[in-house]
């Protein structure tokens, strides 16, 4: 088995390229994406191996940039756009939102569009305005969008691979700040499907539901827990849409309690859907209300603010104990 051991970023950019070797209608699309290699490096190589007409760096214009990509889905093309930075797509929004996401269904199923949005998304990284955000529950909210976020290597190389043979558009939040933590990846496995969660660590007493970047901080507050006595499991949702609420109930009809954490804030998060569905579906098995933890509802504040901005271990296992206190 081809079982190697490399960072998230690293995974992402061997996953490009095996889409670019598979399928020649694969085009990688961007800003600063070829000749750079991107700002995070995942397209590093990936013009010199396959040419300027493959991974095209592109103006600075997200809506240019997205507008195209749907121009070439519509020829027969598979194109992956990178938008630099998750605060940077807005320009790009009405593009998703109102042709993107629309097109299949206006023309009543006889037009596809494969293009994969690829967002770097999150904090953590020290960034300046516009550089750390969250914005996946603007749209999980849409239909005609499938929105999905990777929290390992080994998800993110098979993820990828996944949602560009994807017909529908695929929304793919990058968790840039953990872009550079390691994994073993093998590149010769069978993924499960695309939108299935997994459980990360089995437990008894609460479900830690999270997806990106807040997977790892959840099995560090379920490894902080085990040391005084509670068992957490550990749920990764891997996709905000659609989103796995099989096994979100079999986990929670197991544990009784139900934490749903985000990066992203709280306020009409996507932590509320979970909440409310998991609430009517499993009320005569829960023991506490679902509890949920994720950012203020405040704009993105300067880097030297965000560690008291963000979700952390505390915030975690304090939410932990006021579940298990009910």
């Amino acid at each position: 088995m081809a079982n190697t051991k490399m960072p998230m970023a690293k995974a992402l950019n061997e996953s490009l390229r095996k889409a670019l070797e598979t399928d020649p209608k694969v085009l990688i699309m961007g800003e600063d994406v070829g000749k750079l290699g991107g700002v995070f490096r995942i397209t590093d190589g990936l013009q010199k191996d396959f040419g300027e007409d493959r991974v095209i760096d592109t103006p600075l214009a997200e809506s240019g940039i997205v507008g195209t990509a749907i121009g070439m889905a519509l020829r027969g093309y598979r194109p992956v756009v990178e938008i630099q930075f998750d605060g940077f797509v807005f320009p790009a929004y009405d593009q998703i939102v109102t042709q993107l996401a629309k097109m299949h269904a206006r023309a009543l199923g006889k037009v596809k569009l494969p293009v994969v949005v690829r967002i770097p998304y999150g904090g953590g990284i020290g960034a300046v305005e516009h550089h750390s955000e969250s914005p996946e529950a603007l749209f999980a909210h849409v239909a005609g969008l499938k929105c999905v976020s990777p929290s390992n290597a080994s998800d993110a190389y098979w993820m990828m691979q996944q949602a560009i043979a994807c017909d529908d558009p695929v929304i793919f939040f990058e968790p840039k700040r953990r872009y550079w933590d390691k994994g073993e990846v093998d590149t010769e496995a069978i993924p499960g499907p695309l939108h299935r969660a997994v459980v990360a660590r089995e437990g008894a007493d609460l479900t830690l539901a999270a997806y990106g970047p807040m997977v790892k901080t959840c099995l560090e507050a379920a490894a902080a827990a085990e040391e005084e006595g509670r068992s957490l499991e550990v749920l990764d949702l891997r996709s905000m849409s659609p989103v796995d609420f099989d096994a979100i109930q079999a986990s929670v009809e197991k544990t009784r309690r139900l934490v749903v954490v985000h990066e992203a804030p709280v306020f009409l998060g996507t932590g509320s859907e979970i909440a409310a569905r998991i609430t009517e579906r499993c009320f005569y098995h829960l023991e506490a209300p679902v509890l949920r933890v994720g950012g203020f509802h405040a704009p993105y504040p300067p880097a030297r603010l965000e560690d008291e901005y963000l979700p952390n271990l505390d915030r975690v296992l304090d939410a932990v104990d006021r579940a298990l206190a009910y």
